[in-house]
């Protein structure tokens, strides 16, 4: 693998409001001398705009952060990014996430995740990076039944439209990467949480039910296993892949040898959704969001699978490893405490 210095770089992280995206801004700002960060997001309304505007603030008190607020489906704009700025990595995390609205909204997915991604390797074709890493998505792995899931499985069974969307990102990588040498890493991340998450994931839905006495469905009848990842495991992660690119090398037919890869980036230890809402329910009470003498069990209702959903998630990271000497090690109820800590400070204060 080719090592890459991030002081003094440009970067240009895509969704850089979501979840992902502004955690990694605020990281590569604050731990690397003279970076420069620039931030590309739509803003759209998919989820509660306040909550990244939330986040964006918090990056725009650096003078090394620029923002543009953009969508990464318009060519010109993303053109004239690469145009500006001299970039020399890209962290391509704008995506139309939720496997749930893709049934209900599928443009949103087509625009943003393949015509998106599109524009941003023909970018890395016409304006040379040093490294490209893209989000990928564990939902890609469909209805496998192995477990845990290697990036050596076959992944040709998605059982959403976000998923078909995901695997085609690593098809098109791997296209650009073998034509046009260009390095490129995707990674797959498992259900990823922390403070100022996306309102659309289960336990950030499930909180705001529980705090307006509202019953919480918990799909499967409770069987779901989810491998659940904190924020800053994710983001530690992401920062190691980024510092070391897939190695050009040519062939013997003297064309390149794709300079690609693709990582799981999960917990690779699956919780039982009821353990799971039963630790979220006592840091909550801990935290104060919730009373303490709350009846929990009167606000669970146990239900069915929903559409394009899998019944487990389970992340085999040992390529991670042995690569990046790097394993998520947050715990399940150390990662939800400062999730219930932030949302009583952001909600209840």
């Amino acid at each position: 693998m080719e090592s890459i210095e991030l002081n003094r770089k440009t970067v240009l992280v895509t969704g850089a409001a979501g979840f992902i995206g502004s955690n990694l801004c605020k990281r590569l700002l604050n731990d690397y001398k003279g970076i420069n960060v620039i931030g590309i997001d739509n803003m759209n309304d998919y989820y509660d705009v306040r909550i990244k505007e939330y986040r964006l603030d918090t990056l725009l008190k650096y003078d090394n952060f620029h923002f543009v607020k953009g969508n990464i489906a318009d060519k010109e704009i993303v053109n004239g990014l690469f145009e500006r700025y001299e970039i020399d990595i890209v962290i391509n995390l704008a995506a139309q996430a939720g496997v749930r609205y893709s049934i209900e909204n599928p443009d949103a997915y087509i625009e943003s995740n393949i015509i998106g991604f599109y524009n941003i390797l023909e970018a890395c074709r016409h304006y040379p990076v040093e490294h490209l890493v893209y989000a990928s998505s564990s939902s890609v792995y469909g209805t496998n039944k192995k477990v845990p899931y290697s990036t050596e499985d076959k992944v040709d069974n998605p059982v959403s439209l976000y998923a078909a969307t995901k695997k085609s990102n690593e098809l098109m990588a791997h296209a650009y990467s073998k034509l046009y040498n260009i390095p490129s890493t995707g990674l797959r991340f498992f259900t990823v949480y922390g403070p100022a998450g996306r309102p659309d994931m289960a336990y950030f839905g499930f909180t705001n039910k529980l705090v307006n006495n509202e019953t919480i469905k918990i799909f499967n009848y409770g069987n779901c296993k989810r491998d659940f990842t904190y924020i800053d495991d994710i983001v530690e992660g992401v920062i190691r892949v980024m510092q070391k690119a897939p190695e050009k090398k040519e062939g013997e037919d003297g064309l390149p040898i794709p300079p690609y890869k693709i990582y799981n980036i999960g917990n690779s230890n699956p919780e039982n959704l009821l353990d799971f809402v039963q630790i979220l329910s006592e840091e909550l009470i801990e935290a104060k969001v919730l009373p303490e003498d709350y009846d929990f069990e009167a606000h669970k209702e146990l239900v069915a699978m929903q559409p394009g959903d899998v019944p487990v998630t389970y992340a085999d990271t040992s390529a991670l490893e042995k690569d990046f000497g790097f394993k998520p090690r947050t715990s399940l109820r150390d990662g939800l405490r400062e999730f219930a800590k932030w949302y009583k400070e952001y909600y209840q204060s």
